[in-house]
């Protein structure tokens, strides 16, 4: 088993589906080179930090948003491994921040491996919330590894945009 200074792979999770591909792929990776797995999720207030902004928040309200963040990353883990878990160590972990900040400080070290998944992007996506895993490329002192969407969000993305706009479903493709 790995201590706490052996090799670690760190996986930015948000629940989103992309985030529990990436999620997958990081415990593969765990699995392989003998590491534990770090499950990071990155929160902030709603409304962005006040502190940063020189306002505050109750400690009640940041109490009650922290404990939101470790039950949104509880689910997310029973989603992906449900009750077999991940199959290594795994250390759950909630950091009050950017995504890439937290996922870069969570990653500090040299022999880290930090897995984040790319996500669906387009322009209008871009211009309104930076990529965090370009951030993360950047910035990282570590290996990065960027997952792509899985086929299934491709799908899931056409049939919801399909009923978005009351189209009829199809099921072309969907069979062998």
């Amino acid at each position: 088993m790995a201590g706490p200074l052996g090799p670690r792979v760190v996986v930015g999770v948000s629940g989103s589906l992309g985030s529990l591909t990436a999620l997958h792929r990081a415990a593969a990776e765990a699995r392989l080179r003998g590491a534990e797995l770090w499950a990071v999720l990155a929160w902030e207030p709603p409304g962005g930090d006040l502190p940063a902004r020189g306002g505050s928040h109750p400690p009640s309200l940041v109490a009650k948003w922290h404990r939101m963040a470790n039950e949104q990353l509880m689910e997310a883990l029973g989603t992906a491994f449900g009750s077999e878990g991940p199959g290594v160590p795994l250390q759950p972990m909630t950091g009050r921040g950017k995504p890439g900040t937290v996922l870069l400080t969570a990653a500090d070290r040299d022999d880290d491996l930090l897995v984040i998944g790319a996500g669906a992007r387009g322009r209008l996506r871009r211009a309104v919330r930076p990529s965090v895993s370009r951030y993360c490329v950047a910035r990282a002192r570590c290996t990065v590894l960027i997952v792509p969407p899985s086929p299934l969000h491709h799908a899931l993305t056409a049939a919801h945009r399909r009923n978005a706009w009351k189209l009829p479903l199809t099921t072309r493709g969907l069979t062998g």
